[in-house]
């Protein structure tokens, strides 16, 4: 993934930041790993300068934190930060759905129609990782239908926490088919143009997805590495 993003030219210093964060959130830098920035730089051949740069942009925005004498690593998300997250971002995006319900044309139902028939695909595969991407892609498109840009500010700066959990709630026992559900009572609020459903479902799917989360700790140990 991350040698996919440029780091060439006048945008360096925007590569660099948006590859080391598509990194963190593809675990290729795993939650509380040390950031190697010599063989990071020695690796995409470019002086340390704009790796320290980017680096201090991801301190800036929560994802990294600053060890003395160390360096950075990359944040770990505890049960009690998913515990104060979800509740935080099912009211905003609720919002999102909301403002989304009572903004958008035709064709961006038929958009968020098509990424909801992939949802339908990835789910009748089982396949978790498409299925993770594509809901991130419709929840995106909700966000930015919603059209409010001070919505979208505070939702874009905490739904990269929730990234950073990349979809694990998904592998709670039945899970996959109780989030589709939930996904299809969404489409049909917004279909409809009813704000207040659209709200509520919204915020019913993310506050699931937290009880997923907590169902998928109370595993015994044993059925907790069969779904990991």
């Amino acid at each position: 993934m991350d040698d996919q993003l440029p780091l060439r030219g006048s945008s360096m210093h925007d590569g660099v930041v948006a590859r080391l964060r598509a990194m963190i959130f593809a675990r290729e830098l795993a939650p509380g790993a040390l950031i190697d920035e010599k063989r990071l730089a020695e690796q995409w051949a470019i002086s340390r300068t704009p790796l320290r740069e980017a680096l201090k942009v991801l301190v800036a925005e929560g994802l990294l934190e600053l060890l003395p004498r160390q360096g950075c690593r990359v944040i770990e998300m505890r049960d009690e930060d998913a515990a104060d997250l979800f509740p935080v971002m099912a009211m905003l995006e609720g919002r999102c759905a909301f403002e989304a319900a009572t903004k958008a044309q035709p064709a961006d139902i038929l958009s968020l129609r098509q990424l909801h028939e992939q949802l339908e695909l990835a789910a009748a595969a089982g396949d978790l990782d498409a299925y993770y991407r594509t809901n991130h892609q419709f929840h995106s498109l909700v966000q930015a239908l919603a059209a409010n840009r001070w919505l979208e500010r505070v939702t874009s700066d905490l739904r990269k926490f929730l990234r950073l959990m990349r979809g694990r709630q998904l592998k709670s026992p039945g899970r996959l088919q109780a989030s589709l559900a939930e996904h299809r009572r969404l489409m049909a609020a917004l279909a409809a143009g009813d704000a207040a459903a659209a709200e509520r479902e919204m915020q019913a799917h993310l506050l699931a997805q937290l009880a997923a989360l907590q169902a998928l700790k109370s595993l015994s140990p044993g059925e907790a590495s069969h779904v990991d």
